[in-house]
């Protein structure tokens, strides 16, 4: 099979990690093109990487490179079009967080996937390292029995010179505050290994940041199962940190990081006074140490290509997390619990997260 051709749209910071995934992929993959509004630094994008095609317009590089996948980088206000143009182009997409600003705009999305027969997967790497797979399979199999309390916290820290860059801090252009632009990995992470939640009741707050949109926001979740979770998201924190953790019948299981992990940033609690020797005895049988990062979730979008079939964090598991955020501004904006399945196209918050036009 020939290497999938890839475009990368978007030559901003976060490239990066998308230039590492690509790397990790080896012949797997070919970097054929980079687009960029800013042609300065897209040249010199392409220049350092060795790439062949160089564009400030999207629609002149895929008429031109007809890529098989093309990574979106871009602030979020771009990505709705950017996905809808690359899919009716005959590409696949994987593009960053969040993937788009409303739930509008996804089902737009949806609409787009299933009239190309293309498919988007949104960048929630942290799904994807050995710790989190290890720790499900221990779930699925009853291993620390049932889920009851869960607290997820990312607290960071950004100041205003990081707000400066026109598009951030207006729900126009951004989206959101943290609870979109930055605690939706862990979120989304929390919601991957509790499962569906029922109903979230939550406060947002702009404490400091000159912005228009929150700097804080906090919530409170009941879970279908009947568990439940706090969470904090912030970016008014100097000590900056990433922590989730999750308490089960037999065991205490939690991470500590900022931006990524590695096992040695789990730990794994059983209480003082219990025989269940056996249970840590299998957290400890992790075996391979693999850090969640767009490598593991690249490679794994390529196989769902290899297969033709939707790629993991697309469709219903993409739309969870991007309904239970909607469903925290909506609660916090109104003062009022919001049960899931309640925001239809009829809802302000449906089209828009700040519940305006």
């Amino acid at each position: 099979m020939k290497p999938y051709r890839i475009a990368i749209i978007g030559t901003g910071a976060v490239v990066s990690s998308h230039i590492q995934a690509i790397r990790s992929v080896g012949g797997r993959a070919n970097l054929v093109a980079a687009v960029d509004v800013d042609e300065a630094r897209v040249k010199a994008f392409c220049a350092e990487h060795q790439v062949p095609g160089c564009y400030t317009d999207t629609g002149e590089m895929l008429a031109a490179v007809q890529p098989d996948l093309v990574h979106i980088a871009t602030p979020p206000a771009t990505h709705l079009p950017l996905i809808v143009q690359s899919l009716e182009a005959g590409a696949w997409v994987y593009c960053e967080k969040p993937l788009c600003k409303s739930l509008a705009e996804f089902d737009q999305i949806e609409a787009a996937e299933r009239r190309t027969g293309r498919y988007v997967s949104t960048v929630f790497q942290w799904r994807f390292g050995s710790a989190v797979q290890h720790l499900r399979r221990l779930m699925r199999a009853g291993e620390l029995g049932r889920f009851l309390v869960g607290t997820c916290q990312t607290l960071w820290y950004r100041d205003m010179a990081y707000y400066r860059v026109p598009w951030r801090g207006k729900w126009g252009s951004e989206g959101g505050g943290p609870t979109l632009g930055h605690g939706i990995h862990l979120m989304d992470l929390f919601l991957y290994l509790v499962g569906d939640w029922a109903e979230v009741s939550a406060m947002i707050g702009t404490l400091d940041r000159d912005i228009e949109v929150e700097d804080v926001s906090m919530a409170l979740v009941r879970f279908q199962n009947g568990s439940l979770g706090n969470i904090v998201n912030s970016v008014l924190s100097p000590r900056q940190e990433s922590h989730l953790r999750l308490d089960f019948q037999r065991a205490t299981v939690e991470v500590t990081a900022l931006y990524r992990y590695t096992n040695a940033n789990w730990r794994f609690s059983i209480p003082d006074a219990s025989p269940d020797q056996e249970a840590l005895a299998r957290w400890q049988a992790i075996g391979e140490d693999i850090s969640g990062t767009h490598n593991v979730q690249l490679a794994q979008i390529l196989d769902s290509m290899d297969r033709n079939e939707c790629p993991p964090v697309s469709g219903p598991e993409a739309r969870r997390i991007l309904e239970f955020v909607t469903s925290l501004y909506k609660s916090a904006q109104t003062r009022q619990v919001v049960l899931r399945g309640s925001i239809g196209p009829d809802d302000p918050f449906y089209h828009s997260l700040s519940g305006s036009s």
